[in-house]
């Protein structure tokens, strides 16, 4: 018939001199075999898992996670300035809390100072002005809170110790008079109807 027969694939010899190949887990009783194809692929299974795994390949840091990130920034010396500077820009913020930028320009040539130093230290001297303000209105708040309070509790103690001004109604009317002065706590006279009121006065 017209039958093709396809040699098998048969082990490569080993080479002059080479170790001889570890003995592979095969089926008892047969010899193990290693063909060309199952070392080619071998190796190209070797090169996808580590293609796959080379993105999570990360290298270990030493130190917190969030140190090597990004290089810390060099923190910019404080300007200082001199005392006559500062006296002069007290001076001018007392009177005036906002410049306009040529009021700014000269006052930062007239202390040699640049316009952002000026503009940077009115800036700073607002906010701390701002802060100072609630600061004390909060605290006159207080006070005023405070001295209500006092002023309550000492009118009524006073109102505690004082008598009850008459009526003028019931100066001229002797049974509105005696309702008035009635203190029912008072158990000597106990009142029933208001005749026995103005017999009791």
């Amino acid at each position: 018939g017209g039958v093709i027969r396809v040699p098998a694939h048969r082990p490569l010899p080993p080479a002059p001199g080479a170790p001889a190949a570890p003995p592979q887990p095969g089926v008892p009783g047969l010899p193990s075999l290693t063909f060309p194809w199952m070392e080619s692929s071998r190796r190209l299974a070797k090169d996808r898992l580590s293609a796959a795994l080379s993105p999570f390949a990360v290298t270990r840091r030493i130190g917190h996670p969030y140190q090597n990130r990004t290089p810390p920034k060099r923190k910019k010396p404080r300007t200082s300035f001199s005392r006559v500077q500062i006296c002069e820009l007290e001076k001018r913020f007392h009177r005036q809390k906002y410049l306009a930028s040529a009021e700014r320009a000269a006052l930062a040539k007239a202390l040699k100072m640049t316009d952002a130093q000026v503009k940077t230290w009115f800036q700073n001297r607002r906010t701390k002005w701002r802060r100072q303000t609630a600061e004390e209105r909060e605290a006159e708040r207080q006070q005023a809170n405070r001295l209500m309070l006092h002023l309550q509790q000492e009118a009524f103690q006073k109102s505690l110790s004082q008598p009850l001004p008459q009526d003028p109604l019931c100066l001229h009317n002797s049974s509105l008079c005696a309702l008035q002065n009635l203190q029912p706590w008072a158990e000597d006279k106990k009142v029933t109807s208001v005749s026995g009121v103005a017999a009791v006065v």
